[in-house]
């Protein structure tokens, strides 16, 4: 144990540190199907745990029809666990995220009880308050994806593996060798990557390279290791041969860090910017933190979470594929360290002029929308989907919005607050704005008329193909059936979208809304 343990403070047993343990509960569960599920990621993994149950297959994933590599098969069944018992009910956007809704709670709560041991209560709630309300953590742990998921394993991990640095034990090692195969089977080869180059730089700094060998060749370890992976993989590649190497090995793993996979590339700059948004409403306190790095490393704890922090950052940042919530499997360690420099705070407003644009940009978000829908750019499809943004956006979106605004401004302008008391409000209130009014009117602006034509052609029924748009795998969530890729035959009904049919084309417009339309071909 460090010499960082303290008495409870100010926050340990005060009204702000209980709203604080309950923090997780209200971000990552508050109207969590309020939103349709985006596509492509939310509609793709989404339709393709639908698919186990159509198929009857519950060993491999198909999407429409199609073998889907892009990642093993851990999360698709616990999304077939939540689907089972909610989606019958129709709450399906409820039953594919909760998976990571839960997930996200333990990510939350593990980070509390790793720090409260290591650091103190106070430090321990700031650092589950970051955990659990930056903007980051809270859109992944909300989203029916792998990515929630795979995070709470990797701090599951890497805090047993730092577990097993401090004192020796033998039990913590075992646990995080199951945690990174459950990562493993959650999204690849990322879940062994990231724990062994952490727990090397590590014991490198401090010339332990011996250490680390029987740590990492740990017999009982890779036993359990590959117990838990070794089946699941040699039934993909026996099923699939070299179609599944090519597909999830070769396409999903290897050209995601060496190209630009679809479309996602970024300079080596991406992620320094990433971050800070990523951290909102807390990223004055991580700035803060990291003046603190040089005298950090003295610390055995401290130097451990930094360098899982850089080499996450570093390993990424050369990836030629670059999304924003990859640096997220290096944030963890900055919740903890966020926690713990959090107390040194003096001036508040450093810390609020980021989470302040953030709630001016709220209620002027339809208006930004009208005008984009008003310009050139992007494509006809789009344009059309934000055209309907004053039409969302109804009096109450208005109204919550500038309410939570004038609250905001209400509260960080009293005096007497401490400066942590207005963050944690701060990082509540945005949450509860964005879980309870932003995402819902923004899932209904993005995906609403695809949600919509899915559940008209699922009363309709008949055989409904994709035409000139193949980017709604959500609309098969929501017809409740694989949908193909083809050019219709005359009778036949196919969804596509508006700035993509032709205006001769002999076709009945059965249903159009927004960038979307549901047409039958004339005989």
């Amino acid at each position: 144990m460090t010499g960082y343990q303290s008495a409870h403070g100010r926050l340990a047993g005060s009204t702000l540190g209980r709203l604080i343990l309950v923090l997780p509960l209200f971000a990552f569960l508050l109207r969590l199907g309020g939103a349709p599920l985006f596509d492509v990621d939310e509609g793709a993994f989404s339709e393709a745990t639908r698919e186990m149950f159509e198929r009857g297959d519950f060993l491999f994933t198909y999407l429409n029809g199609a073998p889907r590599f892009d990642k093993p098969i851990f999360i698709y069944w616990l999304q077939a666990i939540g689907y089972l018992i909610f989606g019958a009910t129709g709450w399906v956007e409820w039953a594919f995220r909760l998976p990571s809704a839960l997930a996200a709670i333990v990510w939350s709560y593990a980070t509390y009880f790793f720090a409260r041991k290591r650091f103190g209560e106070d430090s321990a709630l700031i650092a589950l308050a970051v955990a659990s309300t930056a903007l980051g953590p809270f859109a992944i742990g909300r989203a029916a994806t792998a990515d929630g998921l795979l995070n709470c394993l990797l701090a599951l991990t890497l805090f047993d593996v730092w577990r097993h640095l401090e004192s020796g034990r033998h039990a913590p090692l075992l646990r995080a060798f199951m945690w990174m195969g459950l990562g493993a089977l959650t999204k690849g080869p990322v879940a062994l990557v990231v724990p062994g180059a952490v727990s090397l730089l590590y014991c490198a700094s401090r010339g332990e390279w011996r250490r680390w060998l029987q740590m990492v060749f740990n017999p009982p370890g890779l036993l359990i290791l590959t117990a838990i992976v070794a089946p699941w993989y040699l039934y993909a590649y026996l099923r699939h041969g070299q179609d599944f190497i090519d597909g999830f090995i070769m396409r999903h793993n290897v050209q995601r860090f060496s190209g630009s996979l679809e479309g996602h590339g970024g300079s080596a700059f991406y992620y320094l910017l990433a971050v800070p948004l990523l951290l909102l409403p807390w990223s004055g306190l991580f700035i803060a933190s990291l003046a603190k790095i040089r005298a950090g490393f003295g610390d055995p704890l401290q130097r451990f979470l930094w360098l899982w922090f850089a080499f996450v950052l570093g390993f990424f940042s050369l990836s030629g594929t670059k999304l924003p919530h990859y640096v997220l499997y290096g944030c963890t360690p900055l919740f903890v360290l966020i926690g713990l420099h959090a107390q040194s705070a003096r001036r508040a407003w450093p810390h609020l002029i980021l989470p302040g644009l953030l709630f001016v940009l709220f209620p002027l978000l339809p208006n930004l929308f009208d005008a984009l829908a008003r310009s050139t750019l992007g494509d006809g499809f789009y344009r059309a989907q934000l055209g309907r943004a004053f039409e969302v956006a109804d009096t109450s979106y208005i109204a919550a919005t500038i309410a939570g605004l004038m609250v905001w401004v209400g509260f960080v302008f009293f005096p007497r607050v401490p400066v942590l008391t207005k963050l944690v409000v701060t990082a509540a209130l945005q949450v509860g704005l964005l879980a309870g009014v932003v995402v819902p009117y923004a899932g209904e602006l993005a995906q609403g008329p695809v949600k919509a034509a899915g559940l008209k052609a699922r009363e309709l029924g008949g055989n409904v193909v994709f035409w000139r748009f193949t980017t709604a795998p959500s609309f098969s969530v929501y017809r409740q059936a694989v949908t193909l890729k083809a050019d219709p035959q005359p009778g036949q009904i196919a969804l596509t979208r508006i700035d993509r049919l032709p205006p001769d084309a002999p076709v009945d417009t059965l249903f159009r809304e927004g960038g979307v339309a549901l047409v039958r071909v004339k005989p």
